[in-house]
């Protein structure tokens, strides 16, 4: 069945092609969270392999609609797309996300780039502590607790989310430019400037 994926010659291969992205993308929008793709294949009785293929195609379909396909850590997401996020917060009546300080996008971008990451190696690249901004980011949904480092103290390590994904506008994080390697020392320590976002 894996040749549904790469194309069909006769109608009723079509129609089965059709039918399995169908029910690929009947999963994602009953999901009430983030799924991985071997979940969705237990659900459609398919390999893996073909449900990535079909989540390719997917988000082929999606592109210039309403909806998007959001990919974080291996887990997919059906969402709204991020062109359409004015008209959805005024259909629910919901307000548009405050803008971020500038020390929480400084933050933001330093997960982002290191994920998973501790708050002390965050504090090491910031030059200050970062408890009340990693709470502030924790509280909006942008970051998540990803598990524990195994240094002395087990300290927790930070990533991104969807919903900092949805936020700006991405569908995953690998549409990030990069640059940040190149700002930021290995050893930590900001670039030469003092800088660690771009303009």
């Amino acid at each position: 069945m894996s040749d549904l994926i790469e194309g069909t010659q006769t109608t009723g291969e079509d129609s089965t092609q059709r039918s399995f992205l169908a029910a690929v993308e009947a999963v994602l929008f009953v999901a009430g969270e983030p799924v991985s793709a071997s979940q969705i294949a237990s659900a459609v009785g398919q390999p893996e392999s073909m449900v990535e293929a079909a989540l390719s195609m997917l988000a082929e379909k999606y592109i210039n609609s309403g909806l998007s396909l959001q990919k974080s850590r291996g887990r997919i997401q059906l969402t709204t797309s991020p062109e359409q996020a004015q008209a959805v917060e005024k259909f629910l009546g919901l307000d548009s996300y405050t803008k971020l300080s500038r020390a929480a996008i400084e933050t933001l971008t330093i997960v982002c780039y290191r994920q998973p990451i501790t708050r002390p190696a965050i504090d090491a690249i910031r030059g200050v502590n970062s408890d009340g901004v990693i709470r502030t980011l924790l509280n909006k949904g942008l970051v998540e607790e990803v598990g524990r480092d195994e240094t002395p103290g087990r300290p927790v390590l930070y990533a991104t989310t969807l919903e900092f994904l949805q936020h700006f506008g991405l569908t995953s994080v690998e549409e990030m430019p990069k640059f940040v390697q190149d700002d930021i020392h290995e050893n930590g320590n900001r670039n030469g400037n003092g800088q660690l976002l771009k303009d």
